[in-house]
């Protein structure tokens, strides 16, 4: 009876959060947040117990896995590469210096916090946490306020970060379980990620081939070649399981190579050949990936973050507030060392760079893996990701307000200020990224 009522305080959840959602995302309670605190209501033993992870284990997995699939598969699609150029530096600077700069300074750090865990595991802190989720912090890369290169910088790393720290992942988890009856990472190498991302290049470009074919010559509906889309990372992450590789590295390959096969190319004179809309033919994915990311907030409070409260020491506290400032803050400074851009924007960037639903995958999935220190990898992500929906999410009107302000003013006095970089060239700013 408890997993019934569950559900439909989760529905209940859902239908209230979509009746005032336009109301609240101005206000310190963001989506993650409500889902995240009403998740810690209904399950584990500080809550009414409907929902715990001994219950239902497979629900859990299979909800976050879901998720992450549609959110790897429609992030990438939506990516052009002219949105690296178009953002010029930004992007790039914090994927190529920062993101690795944040992996090992996490790892780092880790050492001496986390004692008990072995080299790997260690490693596999400090991956599982660089990557970011802009959803968490939505007014930061939407508020029209903030300078576009900033608001599209954060867009696109947020979009690209948590598809390139898989391969870190898949090989630091290789070489943390061998000799614990694990592949190796030899063998992971290869069917992780060699294969894997064949699987993911040939599904992808042959999805978005019918796609076109498809819509040229009338032979679908609109209403169900959204689903044709959702089955592209579906039928990938199928095969890549079903070969011993990694489904999430397939999905996430598949939505590059679906989103640049889907672009349109140039005609005989010139111009643009018709053809679907990526962005059209992925927005019923990006919708159903919001809902279950939303619902995969709810399910982490109810059965990860819970428990995780009950086991808080000092340690695993430290580390998070130091994984959500000095281990993100300190890589962003140093790849943004040159660009021009003031300390107020600097601090803007490091700040927003919040955890979320990539973080709670890779974090279920080592878990799962059962190695030596997997409770306290679960506790010490739990916690840092519960950090971050809780601090990111409340300061991201009121600092996306200040920071828009501070901009604002010191435009009227420097118009060459680099922040206003894309504004100055013509560009809108516009982010394809999941906000």
């Amino acid at each position: 009876m408890s997993s019934q009522w569950a559900l439909a305080v989760a529905g209940g959840v859902v239908a209230g959060y979509g009746a005032f959602s336009r109301r609240l995302s101005t206000t310190v309670i963001s989506g993650p947040l409500l889902f995240m605190v009403s998740g810690l209501a209904i399950g584990g033993p500080l809550g009414f117990d409907l929902m715990n992870r001994a219950k239902d284990p497979e629900v859990t997995r299979t909800l976050l896995e879901a998720a992450l699939v549609l959110v790897l598969f429609t992030d990438a699609a939506s990516i052009r590469a002219g949105d690296l150029r178009r953002e010029e530096f930004l992007p790039l600077r914090l994927l190529a210096v920062g993101m690795p700069v944040t992996i090992a300074l996490g790892w780092l750090v880790a050492w001496p916090l986390l004692p008990g865990l072995g080299m790997w595991e260690l490693a596999l802190i400090g991956i599982i946490l660089a990557p970011t989720d802009a959803a968490l912090g939505q007014q930061a890369v939407s508020n029209k306020r903030v300078p576009a290169l900033v608001r599209g910088g954060l867009g696109v790393e947020s979009g690209l970060n948590d598809g390139l720290a898989l391969p870190f992942f898949v090989l630091a988890l290789a070489a943390a379980g061998e000799g614990h009856g694990h592949p190796g990472v030899l063998e992971t190498f290869l069917r992780a990620l060699l294969l894997s991302g064949a699987v993911g290049v040939a599904v992808g470009s042959a999805g978005a081939g019918l796609l076109r074919r498809s819509v040229a010559r009338g032979w679908s509906s609109p209403e169900w070649r959204s689903f044709l889309t959702i089955a592209v990372p579906v039928v990938t992450y199928a095969l890549c399981v079903a070969a011993d590789g990694s489904g999430f590295i397939g999905a996430w390959v598949a939505g590059l190579a679906f989103g640049i096969r889907l672009r349109p190319v140039p005609g005989g004179n010139g111009a643009r050949a018709d053809g679907p809309d990526p962005a059209e033919s992925t927005d019923f994915a990006e919708r159903l990936g919001l809902l279950l990311a939303s619902m995969s907030f709810l399910v982490f409070g109810a059965v990860i973050l819970g428990p995780a409260l009950q086991h808080l020491t000092w340690r695993t506290v430290v580390y998070a507030l130091l994984s959500l400032t000095v281990i993100r803050m300190l890589p962003v400074a140093l790849a943004l060392i040159g660009t021009g851009l003031r300390p107020a924007s600097v601090a803007y960037i490091g700040w927003f760079g919040p955890r979320g639903l990539a973080s709670l995958v890779f974090g279920l999935i080592a878990f799962e893996e059962h190695l030596p220190g997997a409770t306290l990898m679960s506790d010490v992500i739990a916690l840092t990701v519960g950090l971050s929906i809780l601090l990111h999410g409340a300061s991201a009107p009121f600092l996306g307000n200040r920071y828009g302000d501070w901009f604002a003013s010191t435009l009227r006095t420097e118009p060459a200020l680099r922040e206003n970089a894309l504004a100055a060239d013509g560009a809108d700013g516009s982010t394809t990224a999941r906000e």
